[in-house]
């Protein structure tokens, strides 16, 4: 994809499409998402840059990357909220809010500036030069849609799509194979590549910054499917550049690895995913209990097969659990509130 250096029109198909990155001290990937970028076909609205690191080299690159895309796409048709016509807005926060907190702080200014679409991704992938028309022919039938992906080593990505409500696990062996519609329901979303519309920031609020990492694009997934249809479709739109260790299993999933700081919040954060399922009438304590059990038991398995650091993992997840159990019985808790 890095050697495509021809962008297209200068209107997207997707009516105010806001593409949000959130980044943090990764300049080199965030230029090679910039590259991606530069190659679409079809121009988005308006990218959002959130800069969880508050840098100024980030913010000089941000700017001299809206130079470019105004050269390459011209000013939008019309004016955002804030009267610029500019099509990169840079974002800095005063401190690092997670991936949770960025997302949050993006979609929440794209949405003000007048946003219509939101399409969210971190700063380790690179954008396919189809992908806002391959995503736009899904638009009139979902409100909230995944498009397929390529693993960092070209190799298709498995995502897991469906969520076990009961449990609050995704599910390992939902279908890879999304038949001939080329599309299947799914009640969870990845920020990674993930489109929603403005409606449902209406209806569910903005992605909640409370998770910080881990976890918070699943529940705003699951909240988006109880109130909109919400799909996982076969077009490919974008690459992970982010090479990974990983334990491949029979080819088909993978375990990859991770930090004892998102064992931490892996666990934690299933407490603010069974706050939400208790609004909508979908927490059984017995069984999210069990899906507690199941989530640890397969930490331990990446432990063991992939990052082999049980003497730090270990207690990262304990505590994890135990503080999810406060958030869990805080009677002062408040799910996010819808905008409108």
């Amino acid at each position: 994809m890095s050697e495509i250096q021809t962008a297209g029109t200068s209107a997207s198909p997707i009516e105010r499409l806001a593409l949000v990155v959130v980044t943090y001290k990764r300049q080199e990937m965030l230029a090679n998402l910039f590259d991606s970028i530069a190659a679409l076909d079809d121009a988005p609205w308006r990218i959002v840059i959130v800069d969880n690191e508050n840098s100024p080299a980030t913010k000089q690159m941000v700017a001299e990357f809206n130079e470019r895309c105004l050269a390459l796409w011209g000013h939008g048709d019309e004016a955002d909220a804030e009267g610029s016509a500019d099509r990169v807005v840079y974002a800095p926060q005063l401190e690092n809010t997670g991936g949770a907190g960025g997302f949050s702080a993006g979609v929440k200014r794209a949405y003000e500036l007048g946003a219509q679409w939101f399409w969210v991704m971190d700063d380790d992938v690179l954008v396919i030069p189809q992908a806002i028309s391959r995503l736009a022919k899904w638009t009139d039938r979902y409100d909230a849609i995944q498009g397929s992906r390529l693993d960092f080593d070209g190799g298709p990505f498995f995502w897991q799509y469906q969520l076990i409500v009961p449990l609050g696990i995704p599910n390992p062996v939902a279908p890879a194979n999304l038949g001939e519609a080329g599309c299947k329901p799914m009640n969870q979303l990845c920020f990674e590549g993930g489109l929603f519309s403005r409606r449902v920031v209406q209806k569910i609020g903005y992605p909640d910054a409370r998770f910080f990492i881990y976890g918070d694009d699943a529940c705003y997934g699951y909240l988006a499917s109880k109130h909109f249809p919400a799909a996982v479709v076969s077009d490919l739109i974008l690459q992970r550049a982010r090479v990974v260790s990983n334990w491949d299993i029979a080819g088909k999933r993978q375990l990859n690895s991770t930090s004892d700081t998102n064992r931490y919040y892996i666990m934690r954060n299933r407490a603010y995913l069974a706050r939400y399922l208790k609004l909508y009438g979908d927490y059984n304590p017995v069984l999210f209990r069990l899906g507690n059990v199941a989530t640890f038991c397969k930490e331990l398995i990446r432990l063991a097969v992939v990052d082999k650091t049980f003497k730090t993992g270990v207690p990262a997840l304990r505590r994890g659990w135990k503080d999810g159990a406060k958030i869990l019985s805080d009677p002062s808790w408040e799910p996010m509130p819808p905008v409108e």
